[in-house]
């Protein structure tokens, strides 16, 4: 049980780093949270960083996630059997999400999460074979909502609706069905300022030809 403890509390702290507010810091000496939209994901790393920096950021909030879920989940899952196996990497990919989303580094403010749950998401299905599919489908669903839109935080949201949707369709366990509609409701309740900007028609859309 310790070590399970000490695996989550790993989790968490992988997920916290905040890799946009560093950047921000690094690249152009700024404390990226007082421009943009304030928020330190890679949208808005793109936004105020750049598209290289932006990606960057993407990938490295991706990779959180996935190390936490696979790598982590290795050792711990090596040293002990005290909970199943699958059960272990989902605390840990959710430890990790909530790292992201409630960063002990900057106060427990941080980002919206949806490129760490990705990264769990690619992690855990990695080990269950069945979520392949589901990860393939929230992927398309995602892409296709910003192609249409061109906003961000709405692709964001219509693809945290579909997951659990995606996961009683396929039949998945119920610990995913649970784990996802813990994500949906995340993923809602970190877009509150998106959604009112969205209803009043302000929410900025991502213009990805420009420099």
């Amino acid at each position: 049980m310790l070590l399970i403890i000490s695996g989550a509390f790993v989790s968490y702290l992988i997920g916290s780093i905040p890799t946009a507010y560093i950047f921000g810091r690094l690249l152009k000496g700024i404390d990226i949270r007082n421009f943009g939209s304030g928020n330190i994901g890679a949208t808005n790393a793109l936004r105020v960083l750049g598209k290289r920096a932006g990606i960057t950021v993407l990938v490295l909030d991706v990779l959180k996630g996935f190390i936490a879920v696979v790598f982590l989940g290795n050792l711990i899952a090596s040293k002990t059997a005290f909970i199943p196996e699958g059960t272990l990497r989902l605390i840990l990919g959710l430890c990790c999400i909530c790292g992201h989303n409630w960063t002990i580094f900057l106060k427990f403010k941080g980002g919206k999460g949806i490129a760490t749950t990705f990264g769990v998401l690619l992690g855990l299905s990695v080990k269950i074979a069945g979520l392949k599919l589901v990860l393939v489908l929230i992927i398309l669903t995602w892409v296709l909502t910003f192609i249409i839109t061109r906003i961000v935080s709405v692709a964001s949201i219509v693809t945290g609706i579909s997951l659990p949707l995606y996961m009683l369709v396929f039949k998945q366990s119920k610990m995913l069905l649970y784990l996802s509609l813990l994500l949906c409701v995340f993923v809602i309740l970190r877009h509150k300022s998106n959604l009112k900007r969205i209803l009043k028609g302000k929410e900025p859309r991502l213009n990805l030809t420009s420099k």
